[in-house]
């Protein structure tokens, strides 16, 4: 045995093993059993906005019911650690049909989260009040007409007092020439002084997920699209527009290649460890995480999902050997072991005789070596629903990522993460006052040693679904750590260090950091 051999082995039997992680569904014993359902318009959508309203810190779910009402579940959990729990309480406002998915930001900076709500339909813009009322927004300049949403982003840029944003539309439902090649229009909406400024974005190709995201660090969050090419058939592909004055899309000319995917979810994350944040598109067959090439200085990037182990093609469990359709997709990590992992709802867009119809979620957990193994059989997430939409998110605040998923025609699913040997972890909420008061467009990093983790804060993404709470940082055995901010305006503060296993408010102070726990 050569010495680089022993070496080798050496690493891999005294590196710490992640714990086992398991999930617990708590849906059934809190008797909830809200579906999303409807006709053809509502195989795509059916997400879930994760937001606490109600000023208690723990994070409520309004869930899509399609032709159905939506519904507001109330999180009662109460204590940190303690079982996580729920009620259905549906506000009036929120009791809406048609809708296909929601986005929680703070559009008036007011403090309070508001809601973007998309619909087969009229979408609502919805303002948050105290204890988890709603009223209607009157915003001049928006497009308000009846279309078919399913894709959300929103930013600030510049000094702007509203944000930024960018809504897509599916297929034009009203096309006698349609389903096929009849993509709707996409829409960009710029506040001015007295409402919005709408253009739209064209060539548009059937979105179904949007994120503004500075790809490349440069202060300034551009935005991705990815279309389902089901339905625009040819000449599209995947997009990314600049958000320059006038905006446009980036092509060979700046290292875009072009990508044709039937393109579902998108989810972005730093995990290379580079700064950079890496993209995971969800597809029909191979899931697609993509990587900047190093080598380029544009928006250029190669798959890296068959060297990662993370192509999640085909069902891992039930007996169908077809290709996997998959829908929302995040990351989050689910073990605390300082490496992201990842969650991809999985399910047939009704009876597409190509693709599995027993295909179940995934759970990637990622290794030392940063390859992805497959974990939802024995995590407990493997059922072989339709899932659509779903929120990745630590319900009951004791910093283990907890998990809903939204279903077509079957119940909802809320599980409680239950790992046992978790590592250490932060959750952070990360404040400034006036303009843009969740800080979106910023990054928050956390540091150990040389080990940086560094986080966008983002609207949108995943499939019809978003989450605005904590930030949530997996640490390892990191008993303390070093936290900084790059703000909006790319002002950056000093390094802080604080203890782990904690949950902190942020806040700007100068050039400094509020640190308060909560």
């Amino acid at each position: 045995m050569s010495f680089r051999t022993l070496a080798c082995l050496l690493v891999v039997f005294t590196s710490p093993l992640h714990a086992q992680v398991r999930f617990e569904n708590r849906a059934e014993v809190l008797g909830l059993s809200h579906q999303y359902t409807g006709g053809w318009e509502y195989f795509v959508g059916g997400g879930v906005a994760a937001f606490d309203c109600d000023g208690d810190f723990f994070p409520e779910l309004f869930v899509a019911g399609g032709e159905a009402p939506a519904m507001l579940l109330r999180n009662t959990s109460n204590t940190r650690g303690a079982a996580v729990m729920f009620v259905s309480d549906t506000p009036k406002p929120l009791a809406l049909t048609n809708v296909t998915g929601a986005y929680p930001f703070d559009f008036d900076n007011d403090g309070l989260l508001d809601l973007f709500v998309m619909r087969v339909g009229e979408n609502k813009l919805l303002q948050g009040g105290a204890d988890c009322s709603f009223t209607e927004f009157t915003t001049d300049g928006l497009d308000q007409s009846a279309r078919w949403t399913t894709a959300f982003s929103a930013t600030w840029e510049g000094e702007n007092q509203r944000p930024t944003l960018a809504i897509g539309n599916y297929v034009d439902r009203n096309d006698p020439e349609g389903p096929f090649e009849a993509c709707d229009e996409n829409f960009l909406s710029r506040p001015t002084r007295t409402g919005y400024k709408t253009t739209p974005l064209l060539p548009a190709h059937c979105p179904l997920s949007m994120l503004f995201s500075d790809w490349n660090r440069q202060g300034r969050q551009d935005l991705r699209i990815s279309n389902d090419r089901h339905y625009y058939v040819r000449e599209g592909g995947e997009q990314l527009w600049a958000l320059t004055p006038e905006p446009f899309l980036y092509s060979a000319k700046e290292g875009w290649k072009n990508y044709s995917i039937w393109g579902m979810g998108i989810a972005s994350r730093d995990i290379s460890g580079d700064g950079l944040p890496e993209i995971f598109l969800t597809s029909m067959g191979d899931q697609k995480l993509q990587m900047r090439d190093p080598d380029q200085n544009g928006p250029a990037y190669h798959d890296a999902a068959y060297g990662r182990g993370s192509t999640a093609h085909r069902p891992y469990t039930g007996g169908d050997g077809r290709p996997s359709t998959g829908w929302h997709i995040e990351f989050g990590d689910v073990d605390n072991d300082g490496r992201d992992d990842v969650f991809i709802a999985k399910g047939n867009v009704d009876q597409m005789p190509d693709s599995a119809m027993a295909d179940p979620n995934n759970l990637l957990i990622q290794r030392p070596d940063s390859v992805f193994e497959e974990h939802g059989l024995v995590a407990g997430i493997a059922t072989l629903t339709r899932s659509r939409g779903a929120a990745l998110v630590d319900f009951n605040l004791d910093g283990a990522l907890d998990l809903a998923v939204v279903n077509r025609n079957d119940n909802i699913e809320i599980y409680q993460n239950v790992t046992n040997g978790n590592g250490r972890w932060l959750l952070l909420d990360v404040r400034q006052t006036g303009a843009n008061s969740g800080v979106v467009g910023g990054w928050i990093e956390v540091r150990d040693g040389e080990q940086i983790w560094a986080r966008e804060i983002t609207i949108g993404g995943g499939h019809a679904s978003g989450s605005t709470t904590f930030a949530h940082f997996g640490l390892g055995d990191a008993k303390t750590v070093e936290i900084r901010m790059i703000w909006p305006d790319q002002s950056v503060s000093h390094w802080q260090k604080v203890a782990t296993n904690q949950v902190l408010r942020i806040s700007r102070d100068a050039s400094a950091l509020a640190i308060n726990p909560l």
